[in-house]
């Protein structure tokens, strides 16, 4: 069995995933509290798609992706968000991270994968999964290293001792007549 996904960050993968989004889990785990006086906008379902799409398009920074949301009307209809005026900022991604915590993402993973751990089907107990994290990161090709010299291409300077040699000037001072005042002048 060949299943072929359509290409990262196009609206055919958007709309097979977009089902699977566990909409009233999260909202039961993270209702909507106090917000400090702020008007709550959107919930935590709409803000977690908004992070799921650093994974589901070419575009990881959520910087970009906020910028970009009001171009992208696909993107503005995965995440279930009510017009394109209306955008989650980078403050309210970043509260909502704050609020639920790594916890919390590890609690919706954890149900995502109890879901998928329940399917029904031909093969109800195939299932592959890998977990990297245990993996080692491989961050040893971006070391900073001590650049190798590089040799000149003239011919060095040959090395000479030099002569101490005296300042010309004069160390005495010599007198200067001089004269100040003015003349008087007479009125003709």
């Amino acid at each position: 069995m060949t299943a072929h996904l359509p290409p990262t960050g196009t609206t055919r993968l958007l709309d097979l995933v977009s089902p699977y989004v566990p909409d009233l889990f999260i909202a039961d785990c993270w209702p909507e509290g106090r917000t400090g006086g702020r008007r709550v906008a959107f919930g935590a379902a709409q803000l977690w798609r908004v992070h799921l799409l650093a994974l589901l398009t070419s575009t990881h920074s959520l910087n970009l992706i906020c910028a970009q949301l009001a171009e992208q009307p696909a993107w503005r209809r995965f995440c279930r968000l009510p017009s394109g005026r209306m955008q989650p900022g980078v403050r309210m991604l970043h509260e909502f991270r704050e609020r639920i915590g790594v916890s919390g993402f590890r609690r919706i993973n954890q149900h995502l994968l109890n879901q998928l751990l329940r399917r029904k089907g031909l093969q109800p107990h195939a299932v592959a999964l890998m977990d990297a994290t245990d993996l080692p990161a491989a961050c040893s090709g971006f070391e900073k290293k001590a650049p190798a010299p590089i040799r000149p291409k003239a011919q060095p300077w040959v090395v000479a001792r030099s002569k101490p040699s005296k300042a010309a000037g004069l160390s005495v001072t010599k007198s200067t007549p001089s004269d100040y005042g003015c003349r008087r002048s007479t009125r003709a």
